[in-house]
């Protein structure tokens, strides 16, 4: 049976770490349009490469292959790789040429090993109450450093051939609920939230950002849906006020914020309906099935759903034809990670931790 082509809206997580692993070879075989790495996929450099060239070459068109590769705890590849310090130390330490380096030296030695997006920068502003989720993960508590640092990363980023993402839009960081668990609400008005919150997102729209991440929090003063699910933030915000004319992804469907609603696969309908393109589905192979499914059966019943449909597996297969992996030989690969410089960049931030927090293994 041909796949599906609504399972082109989908980018999935699986567990395995061979692309001929059960699910992983499913997954390709659904046709979907991307595969997101965590740790758990991970064993070397060179094994990833690997993975990645395997699910590239079984998938019956060009994927996007992602990964949360911000630096601190929300790095999914590390040492032999250079490791970088969480983004908090950029914003005390950085200036947006610093970012720009950054960026660029963090983004060359993904894509040599074959990702072509990269879920960051984090450009959620930092308050004295954010919840641990966010975090160090946030550049500064300033929104003008924020937008800053993040147009640097994302050039940066960008720069050495990934799609970058700007996450969490309209900005997670004024909430102390972790949206992996429960819904947030964020109590600020409208004027508050655009002042201190969304300026960060405008600015990396400017400055020509290839992706937006959703957040999966209720901003009462503008939506009672959450972010992801909001036409009013989706549609009427980032694309027709903010301009943004690039793939917006949701962040992970599997995540608490969204379970204790209607469920993912309702989830995924509303979600495409307010605007968003590309659907993550991090871990369950089950769910992806279920949404394809309910996405099917919504774009039968309705023309105008199918055309949104159809709208939003354009941009992706836009974004994989304009960024596609670039992996270098895998015979050279030692030579392009881990670089002196780089470490010595890294270094200049402050003090990189090695080791992943294991009660995040998926923040995203």
């Amino acid at each position: 049976m041909n796949p599906d082509p609504l399972a082109g809206l989908l980018l999935a997580g699986f567990h395995g770490t061979r692309a001929d692993d059960p699910e992983p070879a499913a997954l390709a075989a659904a046709g979907v349009g991307g595969f997101v790495i965590f740790a758990r996929n991970v064993e070397s450099p060179e094994q990833v490469h690997a993975l990645l060239a395997g699910l590239a070459a079984a998938s019956p068109s060009p994927p996007l292959l992602a990964v949360d590769q911000e630096g601190g705890r929300v790095a999914r590849l590390r040492a032999p790789l250079t490791v970088w310090p969480a983004m908090a130390q950029l914003g005390e330490a950085g200036d947006e040429a610093t970012a720009r380096a950054v960026g660029r030296a963090l983004g060359s030695e993904i894509a040599a090993v074959g990702f072509n997006v990269v879920f960051a920068p984090v450009l959620d502003v930092r308050f004295e109450g954010t919840t641990v989720a966010i975090g160090d993960r946030a550049l500064s508590d300033d929104p003008a450093i924020v937008s800053a640092l993040g147009r640097g990363l994302i050039q940066g980023l960008q720069d050495a051939g990934l799609a970058a993402c700007a996450k969490h839009f309209p900005g997670h960081g004024h909430v102390t609920v972790d949206s992996h668990r429960a819904l947030p609400t964020c109590p600020l008005d409208e004027a508050a939230l655009r002042r201190d919150h969304l300026a960060p997102f405008a600015d990396a729209v400017a400055a020509g950002v290839d992706s937006v991440m959703t957040a999966h929090v209720v901003y009462p003063a503008v939506d009672e849906a959450p972010a992801t699910l909001s036409a009013r933030w989706i549609d009427g915000v980032l694309r027709k006020e903010l301009g943004h004319r690039g793939v917006v992804f949701s962040d992970d469907l599997e995540m608490g914020a969204i379970t204790a609603g209607a469920g993912i696969a309702q989830a995924a309908v509303d979600s495409i309906r307010a605007g968003v393109d590309g659907l993550l589905v991090c871990s369950r192979r089950d769910a992806v099935a279920d949404v394809v499914a309910r996405l099917r059966a919504e774009a039968d019943a309705d023309p105008a759903f199918a055309a949104r449909c159809a709208e939003s597996l354009e941009r992706l297969r836009a974004l994989a034809a304009a960024r596609p992996p670039r992996p270098v030989d895998v015979d050279h690969l030692a030579q392009h990670i881990g670089l002196e410089e780089h470490r010595r960049l890294a270094g200049r931030l402050g003090r990189s931790d090695d080791a992943p927090d294991p009660t995040r293994a998926h923040l995203s």
